[in-house]
Protein backbone atom coordinates (compact mmCIF):
# COMPACT_ATOMS: atom_id res chain seq x y z
CA UNK A 1 0.00 0.00 0.00
CA UNK A 2 2.71 2.70 0.90
CA UNK A 3 4.36 1.90 -2.03
CA UNK A 4 1.70 1.91 -4.08
CA UNK A 5 1.36 5.72 -2.80
CA UNK A 6 5.35 6.11 -2.83
CA UNK A 7 4.94 5.53 -6.84
CA UNK A 8 1.72 7.57 -7.81
CA UNK A 9 3.64 10.79 -5.55
CA UNK A 10 6.46 9.86 -7.78
CA UNK A 11 4.66 10.33 -10.66
CA UNK A 12 2.74 13.30 -9.63
CA UNK A 13 6.04 15.22 -9.15
CA UNK A 14 6.84 14.37 -12.45
CA UNK A 15 4.33 15.75 -13.51
CA UNK A 16 4.79 19.43 -12.16
CA UNK A 17 8.72 19.42 -12.98
CA UNK A 18 7.90 18.39 -16.72
CA UNK A 19 7.77 20.86 -18.73
CA UNK A 20 6.20 19.52 -21.89
CA UNK A 21 2.78 18.71 -19.22
CA UNK A 22 0.17 21.31 -19.54
CA UNK A 23 -1.18 23.46 -16.76
CA UNK A 24 -4.49 21.96 -15.82
CA UNK A 25 -2.54 18.77 -15.98
CA UNK A 26 0.57 20.53 -13.18
CA UNK A 27 -2.52 22.00 -11.29
CA UNK A 28 -4.67 18.39 -10.87
CA UNK A 29 -1.40 16.87 -10.12
CA UNK A 30 -0.50 19.51 -7.28
CA UNK A 31 -4.10 19.36 -5.62
CA UNK A 32 -3.82 15.22 -5.68
CA UNK A 33 -0.42 15.46 -4.02
CA UNK A 34 -1.80 18.34 -1.39
CA UNK A 35 -5.08 16.66 -0.59
CA UNK A 36 -4.26 12.56 -1.06
CA UNK A 37 -1.05 12.17 -0.52
CA UNK A 38 0.59 14.05 2.14
CA UNK A 39 1.85 17.01 -0.07
CA UNK A 40 4.17 14.05 -1.78
CA UNK A 41 5.49 12.53 1.45
CA UNK A 42 4.49 9.40 2.05
CA UNK A 43 6.60 6.71 3.37
CA UNK A 44 8.57 4.56 1.08
CA UNK A 45 7.66 1.15 2.18
CA UNK A 46 5.96 -0.65 5.29
CA UNK A 47 8.39 -3.47 5.51
CA UNK A 48 10.60 -1.45 7.75
CA UNK A 49 14.52 -1.96 7.73
CA UNK A 50 16.56 -2.95 4.74
CA UNK A 51 18.48 -6.17 4.65
CA UNK A 52 21.84 -5.08 6.06
CA UNK A 53 23.28 -7.58 3.57
CA UNK A 54 22.19 -5.82 0.47
CA UNK A 55 23.48 -1.90 2.56
CA UNK A 56 26.62 -3.25 2.58
CA UNK A 57 27.36 -4.65 -0.61
CA UNK A 58 25.69 -1.06 -2.17
CA UNK A 59 28.37 0.83 -0.01
CA UNK A 60 30.92 -1.47 -1.04
CA UNK A 61 30.43 -1.05 -4.65
CA UNK A 62 30.45 2.58 -3.89
CA UNK A 63 34.01 2.31 -2.39
CA UNK A 64 35.52 0.67 -6.01
CA UNK A 65 32.87 3.04 -8.19
CA UNK A 66 35.23 5.33 -10.60
CA UNK A 67 31.99 7.36 -10.57
CA UNK A 68 31.98 8.17 -6.88
CA UNK A 69 33.64 11.35 -5.12
CA UNK A 70 36.75 10.49 -2.62
CA UNK A 71 34.28 12.02 -0.41
CA UNK A 72 31.39 9.73 -0.90
CA UNK A 73 33.74 6.91 -0.93
CA UNK A 74 35.49 7.43 2.20
CA UNK A 75 31.50 8.19 3.84
CA UNK A 76 30.39 4.62 2.36
CA UNK A 77 33.73 3.31 3.75
CA UNK A 78 32.84 4.95 7.17
CA UNK A 79 29.23 3.45 6.87
CA UNK A 80 30.21 -0.02 6.03
CA UNK A 81 33.17 0.04 8.96
CA UNK A 82 30.41 0.42 11.50
CA UNK A 83 28.01 -2.17 10.16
Amino acid sequence: MAEEASNKARGYKSTLSNPNTSDEAKQHAKEVLDNELNGGDVPLSDEGDKDPKNVARGLKAATHNPNVSEEGKKAAQEKLDSM
